[in-house]
């Protein structure tokens, strides 16, 4: 089915970095939290070994440095303390320049270029290029070479290193698994006296509150995003497969200029929509289902992350409107608590408190008769950024400058009738900003949206370049 896209977006520039001078200045506030080095790997490529597989940079590393080739590691070296007596340390800074006596250094590592397989992959930055430094916002580049020695030299004068350790209740972190081999192989010699310290809850807690640039590149994640969404509205019908809904979808996003998406795309129609994290997406849509569609794409490194639950045929039935206007109220309550000091779990007062409560004390009932707050087993909100569940303390009172998803729903198997509706927020000074606020919400609103669409050529369906 052919279709013309309008983005908002348009020929806008698609990917790029912030100024270098924002990444100095989130390295030498996380270095002025600790008292030892900082260690950060980035990907090395080959932690996905598919033909379909590019390279994106690991979230953390990215974020302070901006680099996204693979194969770097970051230095980031604190003020050292006086050397313990008659231990000699070389600090001569044309030796090793990471490591001049007094000075806080950081020190970006990459590997060597390789002519042969820049045939194959196009030109890479080297450590020895002319202007590296300018290039990349580094006091030091060296090569990846002389990682490990520098590393044993450090290990002489501080008794902490810091770097992201595997998370204890978790699995599956395998590159900070091997991140943290490599430094202990690396310090071994001195190992009884190193302890290797986790520098994640530092790094996370700067990473929720977001910088204007930051903000620039998540709204036009949104944008593009919500450009989508508008498109499904207008595109949707009974007879359609929920790949087809997600596939123009994600042809907006790319033509948009994100370098994919953000998340697995969910559209789930009929039972499928109470499926929180549906991915199959090979079932027909058909008359009289609803479809949960939680799509969002990823601009510049950040993501989008929104959801719109649609009727397949146009207009809700009494009984979907009932459940949808219920989420629809939670969610406005969890719109009007979300501000400055508000927390999202924890205590009555917490926004996810207010959402259950809201649902517990609707009018709505299921066929026996129950509440409906059983049939909403997730949480209200999560931190968007780098990552589509940015990582973080959510119980951390709410400031100015973090994002967040606002995503109550009820789901009900034996109905086949699922709801979720998902907006991304800005906490500002006095409030909160739906930065997806374009994109409507209420049910009357969506109708009007699909009447439209529905009385255009299905060959010339649209997205607006505005607004509704």
């Amino acid at each position: 089915m052919l279709f013309v896209i309008a983005c908002v977006c348009g020929g806008a520039q698609a990917r790029f970095r912030q100024p270098n001078a924002e990444y100095q200045a989130r390295r030498e506030k996380l270095r002025a939290m600790v008292d030892g080095p900082i260690v950060i790997y980035g990907y090395t490529g080959h932690e996905d070994a598919s033909e379909v597989a590019l390279f994106f940079e690991e979230q953390n590393f990215y974020y302070l440095t901006g680099f996204n080739e693979p194969g770097a590691v970051l230095l980031l070296l604190p003020v050292p303390p006086s050397p313990p007596p008659g231990v000699i340390v070389d600090y001569d800074i044309k030796k090793s320049p990471a490591l001049q006596l007094g000075v806080p250094y950081e020190v970006l590592y990459l590997p060597e270029r390789d002519a042969k397989e820049e045939v194959w992959e196009g030109p890479k930055i080297g450590p020895d290029d002319p202007g590296v430094k300018e290039r990349t916002g580094f006091v030091a580049v060296e090569p990846i070479a002389n990682l490990k020695g520098d590393l044993q030299k450090v290990a002489k004068v501080f008794k902490n290193f810091y770097t992201i350790l595997p998370p204890s209740h978790e699995e599956g972190y395998p590159h900070f698994t091997e991140s943290v081999a490599a430094i202990r192989e690396a310090i071994r010699e001195d190992a009884p006296r190193t302890q290797l310290k986790d520098i994640s809850p530092q790094l996370y807690a700067m990473r929720q509150v977001k910088s204007e640039g930051e903000l620039a590149l998540l709204q036009k994640a949104v944008d593009i995003s919500v450009d989508a969404h508008f498109d499904a509205m207008r595109a949707m019908r009974p007879g359609l497969f929920e790949y087809q809904i997600a596939a123009r979808m994600k042809e907006i996003h790319e033509w948009g200029g994100c370098s994919r998406e953000a998340y697995a795309p969910i559209v789930g129609t009929g039972f499928n929509s109470t499926v929180l994290h549906y991915s199959v997406l090979d079932s027909q849509i058909k008359d009289g289902d609803l479809v949960v569609i939680d799509v969002g794409g990823e601009y510049g490194g950040y993501a989008a992350d929104i959801t719109r639950t649609l009727p397949a045929n146009g207009h809700f039935t009494p009984r979907q409107r009932e459940i949808y206007d219920i989420v629809l109220g939670a969610q406005n309550a969890a719109l009007a608590a979300i501000k400055p000091g508000a927390v999202l779990y924890g205590g009555k007062d917490s926004v996810q408190q207010i959402v259950t409560d809201y649902i517990k004390n609707s009018s709505g009932r299921d066929k026996e008769g129950r509440t409906l707050e059983r049939y909403y087993p997730h949480g209200v909100s999560h931190h968007i950024g780098l990552d589509v569940h940015d990582p973080g303390d959510r119980g951390r009172p709410l400031e100015p400058g973090m994002v967040i998803s606002a995503e109550p729903g009820i789901y009900i198997p034996e109905e086949n009738l699922g709801v979720r509706i998902e907006d991304d927020v800005l906490v500002t000074q006095d409030g909160n900003r739906v930065m997806t606020g374009r994109l409507p919400r209420s049910a009357d609103e969506i109708e009007k949206i699909m009447a439209e669409g529905r009385h255009r050529p299905s060959s010339t369906v649209d997205t607006p370049p505005s607004g509704p």
